[in-house]
């Protein structure tokens, strides 16, 4: 059964129900349109959900600005359900979304949950240039082009100059953002959670904000 078709949807968020031993889902999101249900089916699929109380708000994933704009639009034509939130890769260094899906979301007053902030590790500062990589997500740091490299190095010197962290940068840089509702970070250990929250503390002034755009 297609991920976006009717039974699969409500199968799902009955599953997530018994797993997560609760009554309702705060925020169900559509992980990845599968090109073959009509958004309308999904659309209607989860309003019911919505309107059963099972789930509370819906939101989307991995949607490009064109295909966020026709779900706004087609919800709010037939009285369904709107996606109030797109959670999309955005960091520092991947910014596609900032092009089309950025704007749209303004435009539908969708939210945005970025996913890798840390670009797989590159914004954690222990990568370097010339060097061997320490392990984690990058096995081989030479396969990473120069001139993302200098990106990295751009942003650890407005690091180091305003006193902050890499982690800092790129997790209070991202969430400032006006359409950003949360950031989704990574974590191996209790320690890296605790860091990744006390990051997002961190909160860039206009000009800081608009130093970041501008690497």
């Amino acid at each position: 059964i297609a991920r976006g078709a009717r039974p699969y949807i409500r199968e799902a968020v009955e599953r997530s129900l018994r797993a997560l031993e609760t009554d309702y889902i705060d925020l169900y999101m559509y992980h990845r349109h599968d090109t073959i249900t009509p958004i309308e089916e999904t659309l209607a699929a989860l309003t019911e959900l919505v309107q059963e109380g099972k789930v509370l708000h819906i939101g989307c994933a991995n949607f490009s600005g064109v295909r966020i704009e026709e779900a706004d639009g087609l919800a709010r034509a037939g009285g369904l359900s709107r996606f109030v939130t797109v959670q999309n890769e955005w960091s520092l260094l991947e910014r596609r979304i900032e092009e089309k899906v950025v704007p749209a979301c303004e435009r539908c007053e969708v939210g945005i949950i970025p996913y890798f902030p840390l670009a797989r590790g590159l914004l954690t500062g222990k990568y370097r240039r010339g060097e061997p990589s320490p392990g984690g997500r990058i096995a081989d740091t030479s396969t990473i082009e120069d001139e993302t490299w200098d990106r990295v190095e751009a942003l650890e010197a407005l690091a180091s100059e305003w006193g902050v962290s890499m982690l800092e940068l790129a997790i209070g840089g991202l969430a400032a953002e006006p359409q950003v509702v949360t950031v989704i970070t990574g974590a191996r250990t209790p320690e890296q959670v605790v860091a990744n929250v006390a990051a997002g503390v961190w909160e860039p002034s206009a000009g800081e904000l608009a130093a970041l755009r501008a690497v």
